[in-house]
């Protein structure tokens, strides 16, 4: 750039730009839980549970406000339907049970992309994230991964995309020592389990990839048939956590992914006590 020149480069930002004067400050000094939720059940913020469905008669789920699979059109590509299957494994229902016990008021969106083994193909699981997105979802649960590099390529973007455009991605850690994906991407929040009773207690974790540890062993969860099961696993510590989300940003509904990344850490149970 010539000294004449007097264009910015690109996304820069003039000290005249009103953005350059000053962002209110709207936060306390010390943020805690009555602040960040206090008072919410949820309400006005739509969670998607991209899983295996959800059966919205179970007592635990308690309905659901919309559900879509993600079925291969005529032309071999991957379309978004209306969908009355409901749970065709229970895996989502278990999800939503957990989320729906957190934020009771929040809706339920239930996008299938799991078969009845609770496996699907990568091509379901971008086009059922992105359409939750472009739905705008104000949060995705995703207790499901992929250890294949050119899907995360895909869901890389797709949640760039949701943490920019404002949705939040909550995203289960892998229940085996292995690289998977969405989990491990820095846009989403990455939830493992720890061996807890409270549903509330959260920690951080100041060693990423996993940023949150929340309850996720022995729960009973919701199943099949309208039935209970015990399970164990980080797919039911990401839905604690989604949960805890959808109270958020039902009191703030202006924050932003980045800022409610930030809530999480000031209000986790281990914060502060070092």
């Amino acid at each position: 750039m010539s000294a004449l020149d007097d264009e910015l480069p690109a996304w820069s930002l003039r000290r005249d730009d009103p953005r350059a004067q000053g962002v209110p400050r709207a936060w306390p000094y010390r943020i805690d839980r009555g602040w960040a939720w206090g008072g919410a059940d949820g309400a006005g913020v739509r969670v998607a549970i991209v899983d295996s469905g959800i059966d919205g008669a179970n007592e635990l789920v308690g309905g659901v406000q919309r559900s879509v699979v993600v079925e291969k059109s005529a032309s071999g590509e991957p379309a978004v339907v209306e969908d009355s299957a409901g749970d065709v494994a229970g895996h989502g229902t278990a999800c939503a049970g957990i989320v729906r016990s957190i934020a009771p008021a929040t809706d339920l969106w239930s996008v299938r992309v799991l078969g009845p083994s609770a496996r699907g193909g990568a091509a379901a699981l971008v086009a059922g994230v992105r359409w939750a997105v472009d739905q705008g979802c104000e949060v995705v649960n995703l207790s499901l991964s992929t250890p294949k590099r050119e899907t995360a390529a895909l869901l890389h973007d797709a949640a760039d995309e949701a943490y920019f455009g404002g949705t939040v991605f909550v995203a289960a850690a892998h229940n085996l020592d292995v690289h998977s994906y969405p989990w491990r991407f820095a846009s989403v929040i990455s939830v493992a389990s720890h061996d807890g009773d409270d549903p509330f207690e959260f920690l951080y974790n100041p060693h990423p990839p996993v940023e949150i540890f929340a309850r996720g062993i022995d729960i009973e969860v919701a199943w099949l048939g309208g039935s209970q099961i015990v399970a164990s696993g980080n797919s039911f510590a990401t839905a604690y956590v989604a949960g805890i989300c959808a109270l958020i940003l039902s009191k703030h509904p202006e924050l932003t992914p980045f800022q409610v990344k930030s809530v999480l850490r000031e209000t986790a149970s281990n914060v502060g006590k070092g």
